[in-house]
């Protein structure tokens, strides 16, 4: 199916009493995430984008005020790195009040997905300092429209879309999320032979030892044309890459590579050369690939709740950060020391191989593309 966006129409993305649009929007209700109880009765949706927004699973004793009906698509409107992001909730949930729902009888799973992709499309619009909600109800977007059989577009006399009466082609949105055929992904390795982490023999390391980290020759994206070089930004999301630029050679990055945000604060493997904004630093060694950099990646991300947006992961930080990594041994279970004392004080010598075995073990690691 084709997308000829040149016939779509506009439509403000929230509806009111006194203005058209697609949602009615409602505002999340819970203030304060510390006070909810672990449960398995519901989710908490928080304010970002991965795992379609899920922070933890709660209990509803006592919390039962704070639930939003599910079968609508969730606007994340503040917070760091993720607003301007929406996903699609199709069950009953509590979410954060840095979050709104938007509900019409016409949404369904799959012409969900549709709009929650073109929404997303926007989200650039939108920063820590330019908060979502608060323009709700001046945004817009574009939509493919219901049409008669002699082409021309059908006009609700209600205007319940539209002041012009236009209506969005639900059924043109889900028949062509349908069309998007995929295989699904599927995996040889078994859980039981996933490889023991046994992290009682881990050894602790600086990361500055270990690793060679340094700033990038950043730019700002703003100033650059659209391309298809990777722009790494301080974002948590989608690997943190913040679109596609066309940027001079000196200010590209080259791949296999780790990246981190001072605020952004997450790790992300970078297989490909990339350019970078500000304060995104890049992490490597002589060892490094695809399997060894996604376990590092992991570990570094667990030592996320250290940092905030307002104590970032600095690069002097980030090399004088401790971690812990499995060690070389013998046969025998004796650590192996490297009287050169590379990486450790104590002359302790990381596992590469072990790491990027395990990673290799793991469910679908077969499938890890190169």
């Amino acid at each position: 199916m084709r997308l000829n966006i040149k016939d779509w129409k506009a439509f403000n993305i929230q509806r009111t009493d006194s203005q058209h649009g697609l949602f009615d929007i409602e505002n999340c209700k819970c203030g304060s995430a510390g006070e909810l109880e672990n449960g398995k009765d519901i989710n908490y949706i928080g304010a970002k984008k991965s795992d379609n927004g899920v922070m933890k699973s709660v209990s509803l004793e006592g919390n039962r005020d704070l639930v939003s009906k599910g079968q609508g698509i969730m606007f994340i409107c503040d917070g760091e790195g993720s607003v301007g992001y929406t996903n699609y909730m199709d069950k009953n949930f509590i979410g954060s009040t840095t979050t709104s729902i938007g509900y019409d009888d016409a949404l369904n799973e799959l012409n969900a997905m549709f709009l929650v992709t073109v929404l997303d499309s926007e989200r650039f619009k939108y920063s820590y300092g330019r908060k979502y909600r608060a323009h709700l109800g001046e945004s817009q977007i574009y939509l493919p429209i219901q049409h008669n059989t002699d082409g021309t577009p059908i006009i609700d006399s209600l205007h319940k879309y539209s002041n012009d009466g236009y209506i969005p082609d639900w059924q043109f949105m889900e028949d062509y999320i349908k069309t998007l055929h995929h295989k699904p992904l599927t995996t040889k390795n078994k859980r039981e032979q996933i490889l023991d982490l046994n992290l009682k023999k881990w050894k602790e390391f600086k990361v500055g030892k270990v690793l060679v980290c340094d700033s990038t020759n950043y730019s700002v994206k703003d100033d650059l044309p659209t391309g298809t070089v990777p722009f790494i930004s301080r974002s948590a999301e989608n690997n943190g890459v913040d679109g596609y630029v066309d940027v001079e050679k000196e200010k590209i990055s080259k791949g296999n590579c780790i990246t981190i945000g001072a605020e952004g604060i997450y790790a992300f493997y970078q297989q490909r050369a990339f350019a970078t904004g500000n304060k995104v630093y890049q992490i490597r060694n002589e060892y490094l690939n695809k399997y060894i950099a996604l376990f590092i990646c992991t570990i570094l991300n667990k030592e996320d709740y250290k940092y905030s947006y307002g104590r970032a992961r600095t690069l002097n930080k980030l090399k004088d950060e401790n971690f812990l990594l499995p060690i070389k041994c013998d046969t025998d279970g004796t650590p192996q020391i490297d009287t050169t004392h590379k990486y450790s004080e104590e002359g302790y010598i990381p596992d590469w191989e072990f790491m990027e075995n395990y990673i290799k073990s793991l469910p679908y690691g077969d499938r890890l593309n190169g």
